[in-house]
C-alpha cells in the first residue's frame, strides 16, 4: 500500500489531538490514576507502566499499523487520555487507503462524560473521511461494555453486529481468554450527516458552558 498511516496533529475547541510521545508520560501516569472504575474492559497501564505502554505503541507506529494520539485537554495543557487510528486497510488495488479503525481509546475519569471524547471522534472521523477520503471508519468494544457501547452510538456510529471470540479479553482475571467484540462503523455515505449531528452536539455543549460554566 502506497499510503503511510501518520496521524498529524488534529486541533478542537477542547481537546487537542497530539501524536503520541513520551514526553506525555508524566501527565498519563496522573490521568491513568485518577479513578479506574471504568476501565474494566479498557487497556490503560498503571502509572508505572504508561513508558512501556508507550513505547508499545511507538512499535505499532514504526510498523505502520498504528498512529498513537494523547489526548490534551486545552484548557490545561495536560495529557488525559489517548486514543488512535488503527488497522489501516488499502483498497483491493492495494494503492490508497479504504479503511481505518479508531481505537485504544481512553480518557481520565475527570474528562469523561464532559465532550472532550465527542469532539476528539468528531476529529479523527473528520481527517479520515475528508483528507484521507476513506470508504468506512470502524470502531469495536468488548461486547459487555455497555457504557463504551453507547459512547460510540452515540458519536454516530452503526452497529454493525457482535463477533465472537474476536480479540483478546482486558478484564482482569480473563489473560488468555477471548472476548466478543461489538462492531461499529461510519460510511462516508453516511458522513455528511453524522457531521451535522456531531456539530450540533458540540454547539448545544458548548452554549451549555458559556450559560453555567465548565463542567
Amino acid at each position: 500500500m502506497s499510503f503511510v498511516l501518520r496521524g498529524p496533529v488534529l486541533e478542537g475547541t477542547r481537546v487537542r489531538l497530539e501524536p503520541l510521545e513520551h514526553r506525555h508520560t508524566a501527565d498519563l501516569a496522573l490521568a491513568a490514576e485518577e479513578d479506574r472504575g471504568s476501565y474494566r474492559f479498557t487497556w490503560v497501564p498503571r502509572a508505572d507502566e504508561v513508558g512501556a505502554y508507550i513505547d508499545a505503541q511507538l512499535a505499532r507506529a514504526a510498523a505502520g499499523k498504528l498512529a498513537p494520539y494523547a489526548q490534551v485537554d486545552r484548557s490545561s495543557g495536560r495529557a488525559i487520555g489517548c486514543t488512535s487510528y488503527w488497522d489501516p486497510r488499502p483498497w483491493p488495488d492495494g494503492t490508497d487507503l479504504c479503511a481505518i479503525e479508531i481505537g485504544f481509546t481512553w480518557l481520565a475519569a475527570s474528562a469523561q462524560g464532559t465532550g472532550v471524547n465527542t469532539e476528539a471522534k468528531y476529529l479523527l472521523f473528520r481527517h479520515a473521511f475528508e483528507t484521507w477520503n476513506v470508504a468506512r471508519v470502524d470502531l469495536k468494544t468488548d461486547a459487555r461494555n455497555l457504557r463504551s457501547r453507547a459512547a460510540i452510538e452515540a458519536a454516530g456510529a452503526r452497529l454493525e453486529g457482535v463477533l465472537r471470540n474476536w480479540s483478546r479479553s482486558w478484564v482482569p482475571g480473563e489473560d488468555g481468554r477471548l472476548r466478543d467484540s461489538a462492531i461499529f462503523s461510519i460510511t462516508a455515505e453516511e458522513w455528511p450527516e453524522r457531521r451535522a449531528r456531531l456539530e450540533e452536539r458540540m454547539a448545544r455543549r458548548s452554549s451549555r458552558r458559556l450559560r453555567h460554566g465548565p463542567a
